[in-house]
């Protein structure tokens, strides 16, 4: 006779018990079990617990364990109820021990298979066993996960009406979903905005706004109420606030953007001219073309406003960034003129307060919401549709499409729907908000997703003070070099790479419905090398993780202040120099109604859920062999030391930048 032990786990997450009968089948090369009950004295498989060990005996060896079935059934008059197994541990008759990770809800009466956790590749499987039943898992998943256009010229997504049509693995935990919604359904009572988000009234003067504000408040978003006005701030936050992806290295002064020496001279230190700056690397430009010729949103049935600017910034002596020409359209007119910092005081900042609702705009359309959350989705549907659990790449991936495809979901929901908050408070809601997507997709290009290719191109490897490219570069270095060590563990050569069907389908699919089909994004169809493997799946770890997290965590420390990002304007872009006053401002700022949908909003997006899984730590425990295990280690381990040295230099800082410390980051788009 041939004994098995068998030890199931449960996963430690709410609601993971079942107190129903939980049945086994082993399958191996030389044959399979009896089904076989897991019965327990203590009454059923319980939260973050192990099983006793069962054994399972067999006539004679099975050989190489190969898979698993796995099934409940209810007690006599007790329901059906729903259960998250982390993983199954065998020992073998043999000494041998294999893990089969599960971590999946099981919530119905049929037979789950579960494969062997070693991580293979199509070309790997000669058991026709293995074989069939990947191909059984794939043909479920491909009916499972389908893609849908959500707009025309949207990049491709999960085909789900609602939450609950989302296989039950992928959804919001317990503890995730009651917090999410119970976050979005208090925002405005615990930001104490209760009698403000209906108001339809203007702002009466920036005190009456302290008075809301001083309620919720961060160390950054007092920095932002205290310097808001000031130049030093402006241009630091496209350094790093929340969009660092606009600005680049200026050295031709657009067509467009017709600044004379004459009119920045004041604005230059010491006896340098304009020409000479721009010759040496000092002069930036903020291009905000996107949002040209649009038309804004119409809220509480008021036309708003918003700007299409150009924006010179200079480099100072003391390395500083100051915003030195602003011109509110795109077309150079009488009627637009270029705002200069020798202009009258509300001039100025009236012309600095439309660039930054500009930014507001295109940082959330664009920034945020394309480029970290649609593409995180297009990855994942990919992932699922393409990979089975025992692929490398799939091990791999996975923790990194947690909750994404559920929170998108509800941000077409609530967010950019016809009823969405941000469709009835943002200047950008509306008709433009569509156009914006299409032209920011339309222009989408692979390289600008590589950080140290995009750093590259933006001409900003020199900059002082761009904390966001100095942690962001030491990030995805440590991202590639973790991936490079995973990839070459399970690829050898490009041979074997050309080889995989389901690594090609990946990217394909990617290729496809991500980007729709469009050559000229740089994105590759195929994978003909390790290294083009290793870059591609740095970029989407990278995606994910830290860059969701740099233009996403800081939205209410420089938005919950209005003033510094109003989310909509009431007035029109001053055409005139010498008429705007504080009367005009608070007449442009958007109403009280709309600074606290936007501030209740930005303050939901930028609040972690206490199942918040930090960038390396995986507690689903997808990989079995030793060395992708140790490569995990050193990866945790590179990731505390540079944690460690963020916190350190922020220590020094007046406005420290935490949006790229991995103790902060998330693995997933998840919020």
């Amino acid at each position: 006779m041939a004994k098995y032990k068998v030890t199931v786990y449960t996963h430690n997450i709410a609601t993971a018990t079942t107190m129903n009968n939980v049945f086994i089948k082993l399958v191996g090369e030389k044959g399979e079990s009896k089904r076989t009950w897991l019965t327990s004295l203590k009454g059923g498989f319980y939260q973050g617990t192990a099983s006793r060990e069962f054994d399972v005996v067999c006539p004679s060896s099975l050989g190489t364990l190969v898979l698993i079935e796995l099934d409940k059934q209810p007690l006599p008059l007790f329901p059906q109820d729903a259960w998250f197994p982390s993983k199954v541990v065998v020992t073998t008759p043999e000494g041998d021990t294999c893990q089969f990770p599960i971590y999946r809800w099981i919530m119905d009466k049929e037979v789950h298979l579960f494969r062997e956790g070693t991580a293979k590749r199509l070309c790997d499987e000669t058991n026709h066993l293995a074989r069939y039943s990947r191909e059984k898992e794939m043909k479920t998943r491909t009916e499972l996960y389908c893609w849908d256009t959500y707009k025309e010229g949207f990049p491709g997504s999960m085909k789900a009406d609602n939450p609950l049509d989302l296989p039950s693995e992928i959804q919001f935990s317990f503890t995730k979903a009651t917090q999410f919604l119970f976050t979005a359904a208090t925002g405005i009572t615990e930001l104490k905005l209760k009698g403000y988000s209906d108001s339809k009234k203007s702002w009466k003067n920036i005190d009456e706004i302290s008075k809301v504000f001083c309620c919720n408040r961060t160390v950054i978003s007092d920095y932002a109420q205290e310097h808001w006005k000031e130049d030093e701030f402006f241009g630091y936050q496209y350094l790093n606030g929340c969009n660092p992806m606009l600005i680049r290295r200026c050295s031709e002064l657009p067509a467009n953007f017709p600044v004379t020496g004459d009119m920045v001279k004041p604005s230059l230190r010491g006896s340098s001219s304009l020409l000479k700056e721009l010759q040496s690397g000092n002069i930036f430009l903020l291009d905000y073309k996107n949002l040209d010729g649009l038309k804004a949103n119409v809220i509480n049935r008021k036309k708003q406003y918003m700007a299409a600017p150009l924006v010179l910034l200079y480099r100072t002596p003391d390395d500083k960034l100051v915003p030195i020409a602003i011109q509110l359209k795109q077309k150079p007119a009488k009627d637009n003129p270029i705002f200069l910092p020798t202009d009258s005081e509300y001039d100025w900042l009236l012309a600095k307060i439309f660039v930054r609702s500009a930014d507001f705009q295109e940082h959330q359309l664009n920034v945020h919401l394309l480029r970290t959350h649609l593409l995180a989705e297009v990855f994942a549907v990919a992932l699922l549709r393409n990979m089975p659990m025992v692929h490398p790449l799939y091990k791999l991936l996975i923790p990194h499409t947690r909750y994404t495809l559920q929170i998108n979901l509800l941000a077409r929901a609530f967010l950019i729907a016809d009823e969405g908050v941000f469709t009835q408070f943002a200047a950008s809601g509306g008709e433009a908000m569509n156009e914006i997507l299409r032209r920011s997709v339309a222009s989408l290009t692979y390289s600008s997703l590589c950080m140290p290719e995009d750093i590259t191109a933006r001409g900003l490897e020199s900059v002082p003070n761009n904390y966001y490219r100095d942690d962001g570069l030491k990030l995805w270095d440590i991202i590639h070099r973790f991936v490079e060590g995973v990839i070459g563990f399970y690829y050898k050569s490009d041979s074997e790479v050309r080889e995989d069907q389901e690594l090609q389908n990946w990217i394909k699919d990617i290729f496809d419905h991500g980007f729709l089909a469009q050559e000229c994004t740089g994105i590759p169809q195929s994978f003909s090398t390790v290294p083009e493997v290793v870059k591609f799946v740095t970029v989407v770890i990278f995606t994910c993780s830290g860059q969701h997290s740099a233009v996403n965590s800081g939205q209410y420390d420089y938005g919950g202040w209005m003033p510094n990002t109003p989310i909509s304007l009431q007035q029109p872009p001053p055409t005139t120099k010498g008429q705007s006053t504080e009367s005009t401002m608070l007449k442009t700022f958007p109403d009280v109604g709309t600074t606290a949908q936007g501030m209740s909003t930005m303050w939901l997006l930028s609040k972690q859920s206490t199942d918040f899984v930090t960038l390396g730590q995986y507690p689903e425990e997808h990989f079995n062999e030793i060395p992708p295990c140790r490569m995990i280690q050193k990866f945790q381990t590179d990731l505390k030391v540079f944690s460690e040295t963020v916190k350190a230099r922020n220590s020094g800082l007046p406005v420290p930048y935490t949006y790229m410390d991995p103790a902060l980051v998330e693995n997933s788009v998840a919020i």
